[in-house]
């Protein structure tokens, strides 16, 4: 509200040009509404304290599956890492190969693990086929999925699984904490490192304050295995973890989130494969509203997150629409819409960021990880990331409403 009377010059001067209420529209999408979210995120990471662990004796066993199409560079590392892990309870990995027309099968055939089982499909049928293949052999209570380009840090699955445990009873998956495995292949990979490092992991530190993480993504996350056949698995959508996720909560259930189960996982390597993941990503949110926007009227306190999501189409549109062409203005000494005062906005910034780094800066030092520096990936991450990324969000949200071909693309 404060900032509404505070914005109310700018306003007016922009209502001039667009008239009042497209002005009013603009001001909210580019400014008041992600200036509260912001504020509202502030306040959540200050206030936030970790859940305590419980004592675990015995740890259960479990089943992790893996979906795996054509990652022969990949696989064999990624069965190292589990092979790394000690967990101290059974442990049963199936490894779907989706497929592969590569190396992939022939690779999987030459390693020999205990606890290794490999499931070959003739044909690739997708991400969320592979999973449900390997859902209806699982043989443990919990269940856990990994990207076949995954690398697990040590005791990433001791603690995934001890944050299950000690979290409260109604909880039906824990969502990992992913993290890049090639952050430093090349800018764009240098830049998605401050939004995993920052962005994604500081939103679902705040959502599993407020009870309700939002997505517990395909690529490291743990499930209860009879909430998961209950459900029929994972859907056949583009956005098949989100949908997933939102399905379990529209049961009652409890998602949360464990910051210190480290996977390290590959990004898109160029821009056009991040514009796509981003793409994909945005259509797997409007999937998601269609087959469970009930969420929006339900009496619990991750709601709020739930309304969140329904602004960002309105904010994204808006911020590729008015604020990108009003940057290009400014340049040429029109400020409808960017001006000098814009760049006040960066003080602020800095303190999101710092308070964001310094959280996730300590989880790190805890586990023996050294943040690596990445000053350029950082400063263009900070100034340029939602030019590239908004007008993509925007193109996934139409795809989806438009109910255009679904490409799967990167994950």
């Amino acid at each position: 509200m404060v900032s509404y009377v505070l914005a109310q010059r700018w306003i007016d001067e922009l209502s001039l040009v667009l008239g009042g209420l497209l002005a009013r529209l603009v001001i909210f999408g580019i400014a008041i509404l992600p200036g509260f979210m912001n504020a509202f995120l502030v306040l959540g990471l200050l206030l936030d304290r970790r859940p305590r662990r419980v004592v675990i004796t015995p740890f259960p066993g479990i089943t992790v599956l893996v979906a795996a199409y054509n990652e022969q560079d990949s696989i064999l590392s990624t069965l190292a890492s589990l092979d790394k892990q000690d967990y101290p309870a059974p442990l049963e990995v199936l490894v779907i190969n989706d497929g592969s027309t590569d190396a992939t099968g022939a690779l999987l055939a030459g390693v020999n693990y205990p606890w290794l089982r490999v499931i070959d499909l003739a044909q690739n049928g997708g991400k969320a086929n592979a999973l449900n293949e390997g859902l209806k052999l699982a043989s443990h209570s919990l269940t856990i999925t990994l990207d076949g380009d995954s690398y697990l840090y040590r005791d990433a699955l001791r603690h995934l699984v001890g944050r299950f445990l000690s979290d409260p009873p109604n909880t039906a998956a824990v969502a990992g904490c992913v993290l890049l495995r090639n952050s430093r292949y090349n800018l764009v990979t240098k830049i998605q490192e401050w939004d995993y490092f920052h962005g994604i992991a500081a939103i679902k530190r705040l959502q599993s304050l407020f009870q309700g993480t939002l997505v517990a993504q395909g690529a490291f996350s743990l499930y209860r295995t009879d909430v998961l056949r209950e459900l029929g698995g994972w859907p056949e959508s583009v956005g098949e973890d989100i949908v997933l996720t939102w399905a379990i909560l529209d049961q009652g259930h409890r998602v949360g989130y464990c910051e210190d189960a480290i996977s390290f996982t590959n990004a898109p390597t160029t821009f056009r494969q991040f514009i796509r993941q981003r793409q994909r990503w945005s259509r797997g949110l409007i999937e998601a509203f269609k087959m469970h926007g009930r969420l929006l009227f339900r009496w619990r306190m991750s709601t709020i997150f739930i309304w969140w999501n329904l602004l960002f189409p309105y904010m994204d549109l808006v911020y590729t629409l008015f604020f990108i062409p009003g940057m290009v203005l400014a340049l040429f000494g029109i400020y409808w819409v960017a001006g000098p005062m814009t760049l006040l906005v960066l003080p602020l910034a800095c303190v999101v960021n710092y308070l964001m780094f310094f959280i996730q800066s300590r989880m790190f030092k805890a586990q023996g990880l050294k943040v690596r520096r990445n000053p350029v990936g950082f400063i263009v991450y900070s100034l340029f990331y939602g030019v590239v990324l908004q007008p993509g969000c925007v193109a996934g949200y139409l795809s989806e409403l438009l109910n255009l071909r679904k490409h799967w693309g990167t994950k």
